[in-house]
């Protein structure tokens, strides 16, 4: 086979392979064509960033393939609503269009709040001087009538076990676990049942407790020194926020230095619901 015939027979064989790129693609690269439309790599990628997360676990094969098909799909199903757009159309794209930039805008915002500097000092103010306080253990024996709590702590008083007493008697959760409520600080606990807490040393049993849930006997197991959590733990909390306050000063910044008029004077609120308005 001469030279010529090789180079030919070469070219056929990457003509039956189809088109292949000859650099790296990118946002501008045409991955298909519905009647004279493109549709881009960056198309793909903007969706792809778009999606919620359950997509995302799909493997890069699945994913590229159906997002492509969407937007084939999509491309040629938009090609049928006849230009130009109704009102109604133009003016829902208006809005769609406005919200998805002022999203972006707050998005832009609140990413720039949150920085290392603005959460430690947020953190600092909100942990560092403050004194963490007391944490309290405590089990209880909860029933439904003042009566019986007065037995029980009487039964108490004469040597019965508080545990056992609970778990045969009490109709709170904690019951079959002895009664036990765990570690718990200052404000988790229902008013009524925090002040009795208080009153307490250690190893010490209340009078009966009235509260929503019913009568209460509580034993107050020990107390230790609160610790204030570390800011890894707090930093979702403190980033929210962050978030928040830059937010909200910003639009209101935003607002108070825009050049607004509004010409509302006049215009009866329930006309919102004449739809016939945008029909034409």
């Amino acid at each position: 086979m001469s030279r010529r015939t090789k180079l030919w027979a070469a070219a056929c064989v990457l003509a039956l392979a189809g088109p292949a790129f000859s650099q790296e693609p990118g946002a501008d690269t045409v991955v298909a064509t519905v009647n004279g439309t493109d549709i881009t790599l960056g198309h793909m990628i903007a969706l792809r960033e778009a999606l919620p997360a359950q997509y995302l676990s799909l493997d890069d094969k699945t994913l590229f393939d159906g997002i492509l098909e969407q937007l084939i799909q999509q491309t040629a199903l938009a090609q049928q609503v006849p230009e130009p757009l109704s009102r109604r159309n133009a003016l829902s794209l208006d809005n769609q269009r406005l919200a998805f930039l002022s999203n972006e805008a707050l998005n832009t915002i609140a990413d720039a709040a949150v920085t290392d500097e603005a959460l430690q000092a947020l953190y600092d103010e909100r942990y560092g001087a403050v004194d963490p306080g007391t944490e309290y253990h405590a089990a209880h024996i909860l029933v439904a009538t003042e009566d019986e709590a007065k037995a029980i702590r009487a039964e108490l008083d004469g040597g019965a076990d508080f545990a056992t007493l609970a778990a045969e008697k009490s109709t709170g959760p904690s019951g079959p676990n002895g009664g036990d409520l765990g570690w718990f600080g200052l404000g988790m606990m229902v008013k009524p049942f925090e002040d009795a807490v208080l009153l307490l040393q250690p190893g010490q049993l209340s009078d009966p407790v009235q509260t929503q849930f019913g009568w209460h006997v509580i034993k107050l197991m020990e107390t230790r020194a609160a610790t204030a959590p570390t800011l890894e733990e707090t930093r979702d909390e403190l980033a929210g926020e962050l978030q928040q306050k830059a937010v909200e000063s910003e639009v209101t910044a935003l607002t108070e230095a825009a050049a607004i008029t509004r010409n509302v004077e006049g215009i009866d609120p329930a006309v919102l619901k004449n739809t016939t308005l945008i029909d034409n």
